[in-house]
């Protein structure tokens, strides 16, 4: 029987790409950025060293350390590595979510997004005349790049009072609407982010995802946003592993948001949680219910969310050790003919300038009964490795781009 679990650690990259120089904010650029690095010399020096010891076991030192030339600061590797190890480059012209997924899913994105200018508001004033035009809101506030926890502190209790949804983006090629769950509504709020997307859609902008960001509370002091987001994305560009696999008769679980992530392409079913815990509910409870030929995916958003976006880098290491913590469940229910990979999308050094991503390279960790323990797999050029490895592992098609790993 086989089965492939593929978690995404989003935003654990290992150090800047390449072409990192190119990707940047206003004054500095991504190169230096190291998400994993930086978050290891943070608690390094204060005398608390990052302590992975499962991650380490499959090989994510090993990894850094073939990027970097040197292990991560404080950090240990294992002498017993139980599976294969590597680390990739991406070819996508993005460092965004979507582009990330995609190409670890065999589809490299090969077209820049397009992206809001920093002007107020940010988005063409016909796009803002059709959404009136759609009667489902007359005005907005915002209408700028910002921060989501800042937004919706400098900008929620005047939607409370007005009605009127807070409309922003950010570097990456987003369109986000902030409303408060119960005085907004959470379907209407919805229904607006699909009616934006659509009008996108027959724009001349090619823009990633409209993001529904809800949130609860009864003032700036208590404002938080809830788990309820939603991502209306464009769908990839060509088909993904996980089409491959669902059209061959097998099926696709996908945990937490990589339904959204995929416009629901490829998607067999779909299991939504909030926050690590549940996220790992929902993943071992995925895999204890797979039959043979099937893909359990779970895309880990904290560490990007709560952690990578908000500069927390204390915040994004307990979460690390919080994950290695969770993971021997998934390694006790893994069975005969699995395939475990764990990767990441892109980076979100939380020490870095800016609020946004970095351009990285990222880990890829592979362990199971066909994969060579203690075996380095290289370089590689590009993420879709990652869905040609499960392509072949399925003896499905080849995709055009990238070279299986075993």
């Amino acid at each position: 029987m086989k089965r492939v679990i593929l978690l995404v650690m989003d935003s654990l990259g290992i150090g800047s790409a390449s072409d990192a120089s190119s990707f940047g904010g206003a004054g500095f650029t991504d190169e230096g950025a190291d998400t994993l690095g930086h978050i290891a010399n943070t608690f390094a020096l204060a005398g608390t060293p990052l302590q992975l010891p499962n991650l380490a076991q499959l090989g994510l030192l090993e990894s850094y350390k073939l990027k970097n030339g040197v292990y991560p600061a404080g950090m240990i590797s294992s002498d017993n590595i139980q599976g294969a190890w590597a680390y990739a480059r991406e070819t996508s012209l993005g460092k965004d979510t979507p582009s990330g997924h995609w190409e670890i899913a065999g589809v490299p994105v090969p077209f820049d997004w397009s992206y809001f200018p920093r002007s107020v508001p940010f988005f063409p004033e016909t796009l803002g005349s059709k959404i009136a035009k759609h009667g489902l809101v007359e005005k907005s506030l915002g209408n700028c790049h910002g921060s989501g926890t800042e937004i919706i502190q400098q900008f929620g209790q005047e939607h409370i009072i007005s009605g009127n949804p807070i409309f922003y983006t950010s570097a990456d090629s987003v369109f986000q609407v902030a409303a408060h769950e119960h005085h907004f509504g959470l379907e209407r709020l919805y229904e607006l982010c699909h009616c934006i997307r659509r009008l996108l859609d027959d724009s001349e902008l090619t823009i990633g995802r409209v993001i529904a960001r809800p949130f609860t509370g009864t003032s700036p002091r208590n404002y938080k946003r809830t788990g309820n987001r939603r991502d209306f994305a464009v769908p990839p560009p060509d088909v993904t592993i996980l089409e491959k696999i669902q059209r061959a008769g097998g099926s696709v679980t996908g945990v937490g948001k990589i339904a959204d992530i995929y416009a629901h392409a490829g998607i067999t079913r779909e299991l939504r949680a909030h926050g690590h815990s549940a996220l790992w509910e929902k993943t071992l409870s995925a895999l204890q219910q797979s039959e043979a030929n099937s893909i359990v995916m779970t895309n880990f958003v904290d560490f990007d969310a709560l952690y990578g976006h908000r500069r927390d880098a204390q915040g994004y290491g307990q979460a690390l050790e919080e994950f290695d913590r969770a993971l021997p469940a998934i390694l006790s229910a893994l069975q005969s003919g699995d395939l475990l990979i764990i990767t990441a999308d892109h980076g979100n050094d939380p020490t870095w300038p800016g609020t946004d991503h970095t351009r990285e390279d990222i880990p890829i960790l592979l362990t199971g009964d066909k994969v060579p323990s203690g075996t380095c797999l290289g370089a590689r050029e590009t993420f879709a490795d990652i869905g040609q490895t499960i392509a072949g592992y399925f003896s499905l098609e080849p995709f055009a781009k990238g070279t299986s790993l075993i």
